[in-house]
């Protein structure tokens, strides 16, 4: 027969809490916008609808406010983060070893006739 092991993989609770709070702060967000888009609306009903999903998930009062500031900011540290590296990208130049510009030669002067 095969070989199995005694338990199969559990899953980490530490990111598993993390997840939980990070849904608790897009129920929040998602919260705050339905007034600005209107619970009538296709998308405001699409919204509420993911309201009412993930809501389920997360009990009232789960997510602090320390633990909402924390997400917070670890989101605008990664986006920054990002911002830093597609920065470096743009001023990277080309592959290919042509320098930038598009590699056109300069116009030859015309001889007098």
């Amino acid at each position: 027969m095969g070989v199995s092991s005694a338990t199969g993989p559990t899953p980490n609770a530490g990111f598993e809490a993390a997840a939980r709070q990070r849904l608790g702060v897009i129920i929040r967000q998602l919260e705050q916008m339905v007034p600005q888009i209107g619970a009538t609306s296709e998308i405001g009903k699409d919204v509420l609808k993911a309201l009412n999903m993930f809501s389920k998930h997360i009990q009232p009062g789960e997510v602090t406010p320390a633990a909402e500031r924390n997400t917070l900011e670890q989101t605008m540290m990664q986006n920054q983060q990002n911002q830093a590296q597609m920065q470096q990208m743009r001023q990277q130049p080309p592959a290919g070893g042509q320098p930038p510009g598009g590699g056109q030669q300069p116009p030859r002067p015309q001889a007098a006739a």
